[in-house]
């Protein structure tokens, strides 16, 4: 059974396209909005050394950006 967690914000254009991205792929997801909670955001930063989102954590690797072909490998 895959992991995958989305790291997003409220207007975040690639957050969306992530999102849709999983959608098309059928690959369930949970979403973490961390404007609504910048404690996870501040872990997010600690744990990846990145500001942006999204990110996406992926059966436990870490995958910044926008980046399908990323998850795709990680999640094979």
């Amino acid at each position: 059974m895959n992991s995958v967690t989305v790291y997003t914000t409220t207007r975040c254009p690639y957050c969306v396209m992530l999102k849709n991205f999983l959608t098309q792929q059928n690959i369930p997801y949970n979403e973490v909005n961390v404007e609504e909670n910048p404690e996870i955001m501040h872990q997010l930063v600690r744990t990846t050394g990145q500001m942006g989102v999204p990110q996406s954590q992926v059966n436990g690797k870490w995958v910044v950006g926008f980046d399908p072909n990323g998850i795709m490998t990680a999640l094979n």
